[in-house]
């Protein structure tokens, strides 16, 4: 089963954009994946920024994957987090273009 990161803005966003992390989460453990879901690792909406990203890069190093919501690119954490995984590898999905495919299927 492929380990994957879910990764987007948060910062700033209504809710801390959970429900679309969470939306995402349950779509792809219903295909299969092993999910990392930041909206399960840092789950109290006042801890900080950099504590939070030191959760969620531990767990993303652990995956194969990164699964980028729309309006990653805004978000500062989740280009960091696509850095890093372009940089070891990791196969890149783009929400928009996944749910494009599905439309045309």
């Amino acid at each position: 089963m492929k380990r994957i990161y879910i990764a987007g803005p948060m910062t700033g966003m209504p809710d801390l954009n959970f429900p679309a992390f969470h939306a995402a989460a349950g779509a792809l453990r219903g295909e299969g994946y092993d999910v990392v879901n930041p909206a399960e690792i840092n789950a109290d909406p006042a801890a900080g920024w950099l504590e939070c990203m030191r959760k969620d890069i531990r767990e993303l190093v652990t995956c194969e994957a990164i699964y980028l919501l729309p309006g990653w690119e805004g978000s500062r954490g989740a280009r960091l987090e696509a850095r890093i995984a372009e940089g070891l590898g990791f196969q890149m999905i783009f929400a928009e273009v996944a749910r494009a495919e599905m439309e045309v299927m």
